[in-house]
């Protein structure tokens, strides 16, 4: 009896709840409606002018992305080319692998996905035994490892799978949320709420992230991949 009293007593806070949005909802639309009714021709003609310009700059900026290779994972064959892609675009993503390394594999298909949903990013991968000087100047020593690069500057790594709460079952979102950390990616969610598929079983990492700056901030990891 009085679990049915808790069940319904939850029903009605659930079904006010959602009744309170729908109206919140309903006043921006009639606020929306209203501002329109009471634009005159010209404009209006102003306001269509204005979205079919942001519109037509939009598709311009995502052929140029599309132009220098983002929308794709890729691999890139020597350290040149590393220093030639990174000047081209402003956010860069470079999956430093090894072919011995199983883990690689499993970067490799979360960045793929990532390269498709992400094009204002440039995804790319290069192998670590053929660049020894560039692993050098950038302190590269466990594989797998991103750099995420913004402007030319390397400003971030993530290491092995510490910050991805220290599993080989990661998700891609998780990735994807790591990513927006650093602002590398135009990213939606919430950054202080991470993906991870349990909250116990991640705090160690939580707690890591939750005492340092999101964004723009170096990660240190204690990772032993390789």
């Amino acid at each position: 009896m009085a679990a049915d009293t808790s069940v319904e007593m939850f029903s009605k806070v659930l079904e006010n709840q959602m009744l309170q949005t729908t109206k919140v909802v309903e006043e921006q639309l009639d606020a929306e409606i209203q501002k329109l009714d009471q634009m005159d021709e010209d404009e209006l003609e102003r306001l269509k002018e204005r979205r079919l310009e942001a519109l037509k700059k939009s598709q311009q900026q995502k052929q140029e992305w599309l132009s220098k290779g983002h929308g794709e994972y890729r691999e890139i064959p020597s350290e040149r080319d590393f220093f030639q892609e990174v000047k081209e675009s402003k956010n860069v993503v470079c999956h430093f692998y090894k072919d011995t390394t199983f883990r690689c594999v499993i970067i490799d298909k979360h960045l793929a996905a990532l390269s498709k949903k992400h094009i204002e990013t440039k995804f790319l991968k290069l192998n670590a035994e053929k660049s020894p000087f560039l692993c050098e100047r950038l302190g590269i020593k466990v594989i797998p490892t991103l750099a995420l690069v913004k402007d030319g500057k390397t400003q971030d790594f993530i290491v092995g799978f510490t910050d991805l709460g220290n599993t080989d079952d990661f998700t891609t979102e998780t990735l994807e949320w790591r990513l927006g950390c650093s602002d590398i990616i135009n990213y939606s969610g919430n950054l202080m709420d991470p993906p991870f598929q349990s909250q116990k079983k991640f705090g160690t990492i939580v707690t890591k992230l939750d005492k340092k700056t999101i964004r723009g901030k170096k990660y240190d990891s204690d990772s032993d991949d390789d």
